[in-house]
């Protein structure tokens, strides 16, 4: 298996940092946000769940650019060959 070493950015973990903090944020962003800062610092990759979720939200027009940045940090940091 292909193992992907990308890791969350600062900025990004910043934003998801902001996210978990937010008593307003949704729980979509909530959960890429928690997968974002997990893979900060660290070689865990997005497991096929998130990926599928991640994708989903890239896919509608109906998320945010801030759900839409987290998803695109964590499927950037999965499994390069599924």
């Amino acid at each position: 298996m292909s193992k992907n070493s990308k890791q969350t950015s600062s900025k990004v973990g910043s934003l998801a940092s902001k996210v978990l903090r937010n008593p307003s944020s949704s729980a979509i962003q909530k959960e890429l946000a928690g997968s974002a800062l997990a893979q900060t610092h660290s070689n865990k990759q997005t497991g096929n769940e998130m990926e599928s979720k991640a994708s989903k939200v890239l896919q509608s027009e109906k998320y945010s650019d801030t759900t839409k940045s987290l998803a695109a940090s964590v499927l950037a940091q999965a499994n390069k060959e599924r």
